[in-house]
């Protein structure tokens, strides 16, 4: 069996026990069905991974020896921060799943004119956990040791007026401009701002232009949200970053 690789929250020291929380405890009991001694990876979004074995493992209790430190870093050269209006369900958590197993560092959830999802205070504490959830178990299963910051949900204008990175890009279908045309300007940090399911307004992406924003397309099919995210992401990866 393949060795688990769990985020754990908290600080990791070799040769120190710690208990794991009730989700991993139930994951090992219920699905993996693992016994003591299984050898674990774990990792705390600080860098780096750790080497461990079940030392304990019961029906509500799961206890972990760690062994030993492992120094490797798997994050891209290219910081990039992915601005993406919010989608309805499984749309929007597809979108955050994918772009992290590519890299993405920063992910920034808009409100824009064609956003069809209302949240409210409550609502959108309740989808930050739920997306952070997505991230940690994206970092799990790609091998990445530091977790992306998703940030709180921002208006689309807000959002544009901020400073960001060296290269900000904006996806229009209608746009002139592919990466292919900005490629030989090698940013080490990038923005990439994508709309929701009905895409971004006219106006929007005229606001984005007058904040330094380029429009770019990514070829001459229209891609769906998610879609336009994960394709998008992986061709600045190819481009500038670690996907070569």
């Amino acid at each position: 069996m393949r060795i688990p690789r769990l985020f754990i929250s908290q600080q990791l020291i070799i040769n120190a026990e710690i208990e794991l929380d009730q989700n991993i405890t139930r994951h090992i009991v219920q699905v993996l069905r693992l016994k003591s001694g299984h050898p674990l990876v774990l990792f705390n979004g600080e860098g780096g991974e750790y080497q461990a074995e079940l030392s304990r493992v019961e029906k509500r209790k799961t206890c972990a020896k760690i062994t030993s430190f492992n120094s490797v870093e798997r994050e891209s050269s290219l910081y990039t921060h992915l601005a993406i209006g919010i989608s309805k369900g499984d749309r929007m958590d597809y979108a955050i799943q994918k772009t992290v197993e590519t890299g993405v560092n920063e992910i920034t959830p808009l409100f824009t004119e064609h956003c069809s999802v209302s949240l409210n205070t409550e609502r959108i504490q309740k989808r930050l956990i739920h997306w952070q959830n997505i991230i940690h178990s994206a970092c799990e299963q790609s091998g990445r040791n530091r977790i992306p910051h998703i940030n709180p949900p921002m208006q689309f204008d807000e959002f544009c007026s901020l400073p960001q990175s060296e290269i900000k890009l904006v996806l229009d279908p209608l746009a002139n401009t592919t990466l292919s045309k900005v490629q030989l300007l090698k940013p080490s940090t990038c923005t990439l701002c994508i709309g929701p399911e009905g895409g971004l307004s006219q106006s929007e992406i005229e606001h984005a232009i007058k904040n330094d924003y380029v429009a770019v397309k990514m070829g001459i099919r229209t891609f769906r949200t998610e879609t336009a995210a994960v394709v998008s992401m992986a061709a600045l990866q190819l481009i500038w970053g670690d996907l070569k």
